[in-house]
């Protein structure tokens, strides 16, 4: 058996997830402790536990318990297997649910746990992936399971879930198991130490060693497409200590040919390094050049609004010579009765005079204009002309 940890700050999402496998009919309740299997009863109930704890984050624990596609257990055995495993992780005064998928070539089922104990303490997850594994070694012996090797002992790291999405997408091994398959055949051939190190650069894996100054090697790391793996992040085969024994290495004959495999690999990251500050700073340059757009554009915004205002100008000498009285509005303040529409132009106007070549745009619009820009001729006649009505009518 194999279990996939995870720990969060809410209850729901992984909640509707296995409800929705559910309701498509790739997955089934096995087991619960709440009333009933609805989501409303159900956060209902965690949120009368989780007020005793409002203020931790992680409250929520969520694994999948993993077997082997030949063994196909049945619902009791299933449900036992996980309660065990619960009782074995401490979580036996705590809110789960219990939910067996069938949407894979394993059989495999989900456990949604609340941290919070109905008394209000908290389960520590320290060391919980350790304690994990150790109960999933023992629950293999006591039902009589496939017994899984554990990660100590494993030579390989097994293939993790998004590797093996990747291989299916792009039908080609990750990139840690091209490592796998290319170390173990070198090392098949016990080579020396030197032979070891020309053979993965051959191949395009950059090799460096944890070397110290008395030429002590305690850790070996692989370079490979871009990417640094440990030599633990391969699994056991593939640390140092694993890799000395397979090889014909003595300290004293090799440090040579280690201290100069460490020096090219150093230069190989930094030459990477600088081809990486090289294109950001190619970024830099073009983004300086857009920026030099801008100013061109901005200097040509301010060569309209010069154009705009010269324009201004020129229509306000037009206006002094159309035989309209500009009058200074301090100047007649004191007047009673003063026209003070003269000074003052209105928010028509106003609103124009706003606009660069906004008169052109009011002629254009047809926009009404004002009694003062009638011709004042004009105007006496008219009132003459109501004048000598409004006597005849009195006559």
């Amino acid at each position: 058996m194999t279990a996939d940890q995870v720990k969060g700050k809410g209850f729901r999402g992984a909640l509707n997830y296995n409800l929705e496998k559910v309701n498509k009919g790739v997955a089934k309740w096995l087991d619960t402790s709440f009333a009933q299997h609805d989501e409303r009863t159900i956060m209902d109930e965690v949120k009368m536990i989780r007020v005793l704890r409002p203020n931790l984050a992680k409250y929520f624990y969520h694994t999948s318990v993993n077997f082997p596609p030949h063994e196909n257990l049945k619902d009791e055995q299933m449900v036992s297997i996980a309660k065990d495993y619960l009782e074995a992780m401490g979580f036996d005064q705590h809110q789960y649910a219990i939910f067996r998928h069938f949407d894979a070539d394993h059989p495999h089922m989900h456990i949604l746990v609340n941290r919070i104990g109905y008394d209000g303490t908290v389960l520590s997850d320290s060391k919980d992936y350790q304690r994990s594994e150790q109960i999933l070694r023992k629950l293999e012996k006591q039902y009589g399971l496939t017994e899984v090797i554990s990660s100590r002992q494993a030579k390989e790291r097994a293939m993790t879930k998004n590797e093996l999405e990747m291989m299916k997408r792009t039908d080609e091994p990750s990139v840690k198991m091209k490592l796998q398959v290319t170390i173990k055949n070198i090392l098949n051939q016990k080579p020396t130490t030197e032979q070891f190190i020309k053979q993965l650069e051959a191949q395009g894996i950059n090799v460096l060693f944890n070397q110290a100054s008395t030429n002590f090697v305690s850790g070996i790391s692989y370079g490979y497409e871009g990417m640094q793996f440990k030599g633990a992040h391969l699994g056991n085969a593939y640390k140092w200590q694993a890799v000395k024994n397979a090889i014909n290495y003595e300290q004293e004959r090799d440090r040579s040919a280690i201290y100069q495999a460490n020096v090219r690999t150093r230069t190989n990251q930094l030459e990477r390094t600088g081809a990486t500050e090289r294109a950001i700073a190619d970024t830099k340059v073009t983004a300086g050049n857009r920026n030099d757009v801008q100013q061109g554009t901005g200097k040509l915004q301010d060569q309209i609004g010069k154009a705009n205002r010269n324009n201004s100008k020129a229509a306000q000498s037009v206006g002094e010579h159309s035989g309209q009285p500009i009058i200074s509005n301090k100047k007649y303040s004191g007047k009673r009765g003063a026209d003070l529409s003269v000074q003052q132009p209105s928010r028509q106007q106003m609103g124009n005079s706003a606009i660069p070549g906004g008169n052109l745009i009011g002629d254009l619009l047809g926009v009404d204009n004002s009694a003062n820009s009638m011709d004042q001729a004009a105007v006496n006649q008219f009132k003459r002309k109501n004048n000598r009505k409004r006597k005849h009518r009195l006559s």
